[in-house]
């Protein structure tokens, strides 16, 4: 009886959910992949994982992160290929953890990758078209803030990319090309809790709706 009861449960093991969090440099996007860690993880009692792109501990990651650091020059095209490939590198592993029940709350993904290339003046449909194929996320949260208050918080300005100007046409490619009526835009000029607690919300509401049932989608 007892076998019979496991393999029920086996064959009924729901697979994790993708949530992405998306947004300029500096509105908060660590943070809240923090809470909702803790909330899947410890409230709900979901196993769950935390991931950042792009990943600076793969061969590809570590020339990314020589290049973010202002130590190494690179032309746009082939930034971008890179951080693609960064994202390709990890696709077979994003979909072992889903389908074997974990849950992935990740900081940037694609779309980050698009945002910032394509603020550079690169084809935003060549800059789309690296990552189609890619596991695609479940739920999508949009941190908006307004530039000047990302530049008041902490340690602003050390990476390449956090100047005033450039993340103004960054945000202008989010909010006008991806951002769309299936992203949860997250309003996060307020307090940290505050925000935590609408995402927890819409997160809650997305299970209890059966987010766990539908397949895994690409780009």
């Amino acid at each position: 009886m007892d076998s019979e009861h496991k393999t029920t449960e086996t064959t009924e093991m729901k697979r994790g959910i993708f949530i992405l969090f998306e947004g300029a440099d500096r509105v908060g996007k660590s943070t809240q992949v923090q809470s909702l860690f803790g909330h899947l993880s410890t409230t709900l009692g979901l196993p769950t994982k935390q991931l950042r792109f792009p990943d600076r501990t793969t061969q590809t990651g570590t020339i990314i992160n020589s290049y973010l650091q202002n130590s190494t020059q690179l032309d746009d095209r082939a930034l971008h290929l890179l951080f693609s490939a960064n994202r390709w590198e990890s696709k077979d592993t994003l979909l072992k953890h889903l389908n074997e029940g974990n849950s992935l709350v990740v900081d940037r993904y694609s779309y980050s990758g698009v945002a910032y290339s394509a603020a550079k003046g690169i084809d935003f449909d060549w800059c789309f078209g690296c990552e189609k194929g890619l596991p695609a996320p479940d739920l999508i949260f949009y941190l908006k803030m307004d530039t000047e208050d990302a530049t008041k918080r902490g340690d602003y300005g050390n990476e390449r990319y956090e100047k005033v100007d450039f993340q103004k046409k960054i945000k202008e490619v989010y909010e006008s090309k991806l951002v769309n009526s299936s992203w949860n835009v997250i309003n996060a000029n307020r307090p940290i809790e505050e925000v935590s607690k609408e995402i927890n919300e819409i997160v809650d509401r997305s299970i209890k709706n059966g987010i766990q049932n539908k397949p895994i989608q690409c780009i």
